[in-house]
């Protein structure tokens, strides 16, 4: 049977994706109980970013709080590292190209935060350019509808 599921592109593939403090699209969570995060580092070999996610009040968002979350980094091919649970410090990316970086977030983490919304947030460790992307990909759907409504306002 397939999985109901909802692909939303939150942070556009650009030649310097982790610049400075990006943060990707705000997603509501209201219909979805849970979602992952991929994270496409495409050429880049020196460049890292510490890696976190924030509960958000609103679309803007007005206030944020970090929270905890589990991620997976697969840096060689397509063989997975260990499930790994970081705390709302997050992690540090690998310095190297042709990574992907998995993160998980259950909707009862983000309500316990008091808030409905959620993003991912990079903050360059290493400056140095990193072609990349991040995609946000949310199941558990509350409603099976044939074209899911929108996730980012």
């Amino acid at each position: 049977m397939k999985e109901y599921n909802h692909i939303v592109k939150v942070l556009d593939p650009v030649a310097n994706a982790f610049a400075s403090t990006p943060t990707t699209e705000v997603i509501n969570m209201e219909n979805w109980g849970h979602i992952q995060f991929i994270i496409y580092k495409g050429v880049g070999t020196t460049g890292t970013s510490t890696i976190t996610v924030e509960a958000c009040d609103d679309v803007t968002p007005t206030h944020t709080s970090a929270i905890a979350f589990m991620y997976q980094a697969i840096t060689t091919g397509d063989t997975e590292g260990a499930p790994t649970a970081a705390t709302t410090a997050g992690f540090t990316t690998t310095a190297g190209s042709s990574q992907l970086y998995k993160i998980d977030v259950d909707s009862d983490a983000l309500a316990a935060s008091g808030y409905g919304y959620i993003r991912l947030k990079a903050v360059e460790s290493t400056a140095a350019a990193v072609l990349g992307c991040v995609l946000a990909i949310l199941t558990e759907g509350k409603y099976k509808d044939a074209v899911p409504e929108t996730a980012i306002v």
